[in-house]
C-alpha cells in the first residue's frame, strides 16, 4: 500500500519518474496533464476548456481539476495505493484531497519533491517542446508557468513538510540515479 505524490517544476522529470516509481510500487501513475492532453486530442468538450486555458500559461481550474482526479482516485486500480503527479498544486486542492482521502478512511504516505534549478528545466521544457511539438511550451509560457509554480504551488511543499510527509530529491543528472535516489529516499 504506497499513496504518493511527487511534486516538482513543470520539466523536472515528474512524469519519467512517476511512471518508474509506479511501476517499483505496483500502483497507478495519475497523470492530471496525460488526462488533459488525451481531452484535447479527443477534442472533448474539458479538452476544448483546457486547451484555452493552458494556450495562455495557466492552470486548468481547482473545481475541473478536484472531479478529475475524485473519479479517477475511485476506480479500482486505486485500491492499493496510487501516485499523484501534477495534483495537487494548490492548497485548496491540497484540501480537497484531504477530503477524497479521509472518505475512503486512507492518507498519503509520501509526498515526494524532485528539485531542480529553474534554468535546468526551462530548458529541458524548450527541447522537449522542439521534440514533441508542444506548442503550448515557448519560451514565454515556460516561464510564465514557471512563476505560477513559484507563486501558488510551492506552499505546498511547506505544508506537506510541517506534516511529516515531505521527500525531497535532487531532480539533475542521469535518469536511473535520480530513480535510484527517490527509491532509497522513499524507503
Amino acid at each position: 500500500m504506497m499513496r504518493l505524490i511527487i511534486l516538482g517544476p513543470p520539466g523536472a522529470g515528474k512524469g519519467t519518474q512517476a511512471a518508474r516509481i509506479a511501476g517499483h510500487y505496483g500502483i497507478p501513475a495519475i497523470s492530471t496533464g496525460d488526462i488533459f492532453r488525451a481531452n484535447i486530442k479527443n477534442e472533448t468538450e474539458l479538452g476544448r476548456q483546457v486547451k484555452e486555458i493552458l494556450a495562455s500559461g495557466g492552470y486548468v481550474s481547482d473545481e475541473i481539476t478536484n472531479a478529475i482526479v475524485a473519479d479517477r482516485l475511485a476506480q479500482d486500480d486505486c485500491a492499493p495505493g496510487f501516485l499523484l503527479d501534477g495534483y495537487p498544486r494548490t492548497l485548496a486542492q491540497v484540501d480537497a484531497l484531504d477530503e477524497m482521502l479521509a472518505g475512503r478512511d486512507s492518507e498519503l504516505d509520501r509526498v515526494l519533491e524532485l528539485v531542480v534549478d529553474d534554468e535546468v528545466v526551462v530548458a529541458r521544457l524548450l527541447k522537449r517542446a522542439e521534440i514533441e511539438g508542444r506548442a503550448d511550451d515557448t519560451e514565454e509560457v515556460i516561464r510564465e508557468r514557471m512563476a505560477i509554480y513559484h507563486r501558488e504551488t510551492r506552499p505546498l511543499s511547506d505544508t506537506y513538510r510541517e506534516r511529516g510527509l515531505l521527500v525531497e530529491v535532487g531532480g539533475e543528472g542521469d535518469v536511473d540515479e535520480v530513480t535510484e535516489r527517490i527509491i532509497t529516499a522513499l524507503t
